[in-house]
């Protein structure tokens, strides 16, 4: 039996940060039935939206509160009491309450001070608490903030009754050496406040950098389903589960299984479609062409394969296409019921390759039955 370093629990926003994707607008029944769905697979924290927005968002929340019992139900909020009052009013049981912690963002957005910071995130934090809310205190733009001044708005937070810190790279700008170096300095200033880690993917960095987070001491992820997200997106509940589960051994406690189910569902709803290639959920993780790849493969699926399909609800493929091999077209004609030796692989093949370079795709399972029988009938092979 496994055992675990530790459990790391997983917050998912898609139905907040993932719908701010530009031109994403998910149905109140589409935001209920992916809740859901998260729920059933095992995620700790679902944050459904914001409540200040009112009408439409307001409702759906509401039905999400009472359709799911086990999950932690959060609402996003500035540090403002109109915005929690409306938190309050949807029935959720926790908040996040987000606030710019960096001088860019304090001084060019919001023309305010540090000061000014410290005071609305001390205030709205201890307005949620005395509510009976879990409170997460959000750095926005955690990455350009002054070091000492994240931790004092930490401390701040903490002092006010805050259960969680989430660190915001907002707009992806950290790597994993420099993420690891601030969550460990965060760990060790306060380390009775958990730390979640929030990663936006502008660089392509976002699933390292809050694996680099989470080695460096944080408890909980941010994710969205896909990668969905503001900008290039957040950092894939899919990337972020597996790569916990296989390459840091750590526990999250999700059904893997249905990923494929979630990805799929999610990419309709968000007209965004499922690139074939998509890290973990995409159709050719387990798609085979080239012989070297298939012969392998067929041997031992752990030669090519990083994990069984099977964990995250795929099939494994047996393509066949211009860099097909032998062993690939026995076993594909093999499955579809024909009798085929090495010999006669070995006559199919260059007709194979010719037909898919014709065509500049791999062939489908007529087209391969078809040539097969082509070869029959000018009688250069047999039955």
């Amino acid at each position: 039996m496994t055992t675990f370093r530790k459990r790391i629990k997983i917050v998912d926003t898609t139905l907040r940060d993932g719908e701010q994707t530009a031109g994403v607008v998910f149905s109140n029944q589409e935001k209920i039935r992916l809740a859901r769905m998260l729920e059933e697979i095992g995620v700790d924290q679902i944050e459904v939206g914001i409540p200040a927005m009112g009408g439409a968002e307001k409702e759906s929340i509401r039905a999400i509160v009472q359709c799911c019992r086990r999950a932690s139900i959060m609402a996003w909020n500035r540090a403002v009491l109109s915005d929690l009052e409306h938190s309050l009013d949807c029935g959720v049981d926790a908040v996040a309450i987000s606030i710019a912690t960096s001088d860019l963002h304090i001084k060019n957005k919001l023309g305010k001070s540090r000061e000014w910071v410290l005071e609305s995130i001390a205030a709205a934090t201890a307005f949620a608490k005395k509510a009976g809310l879990y409170v997460s205190i959000n750095a926005e733009d955690a990455s350009r903030t002054d070091l000492d001044f994240l931790i004092q708005f930490a401390q701040t937070g903490l002092g006010a009754g805050a259960d969680r810190f989430r660190f915001c790279d907002t707009i992806g700008l950290l790597n994993p050496q420099t993420t690891y170096e601030r969550i460990r300095a965060l760990r060790q200033a306060v380390p009775e406040l958990p730390i979640e880690m929030h990663t936006h993917n502008d660089f392509g960095l976002a699933t390292a950098n809050a694996l680099a987070g989470v080695e460096a001491g944080a408890d909980y992820v941010g994710v969205t389903i896909n990668g969905l997200g503001e900008r290039a997106g957040n950092a894939p509940l899919e990337e972020v589960v597996m790569a916990l589960h296989h390459l840091y051994n750590y526990e999250t406690g999700m059904d893997t299984t249905r990923l494929k189910e979630l990805a799929e569902y999610t990419a309709m709803a968000s007209g965004r479609p499922l690139p074939v290639q998509k890290a973990i959920v995409g159709n050719n993780i387990f798609a085979h062409e080239s012989g070297i790849h298939v012969d392998g493969a067929l041997k031992d699926p752990r030669t090519y394969e990083a994990f069984t399909p099977e964990e995250v609800g795929l099939n494994r493929q047996i393509v066949i296409g211009k860099h097909s091999g032998t062993a690939a077209i026995i076993n594909k004609l093999q499955a579809l019921g024909y009798a085929i030796d090495e010999e006669t692989a070995r006559e199919l093949l260059p007709r194979v390759r010719e037909y898919a370079v014709g065509l500049k795709r791999s062939l489908t399972d007529p087209e391969l039955v078809s040539l097969y029988q082509d070869l029959l009938q000018e009688g250069k092979i047999s039955a």
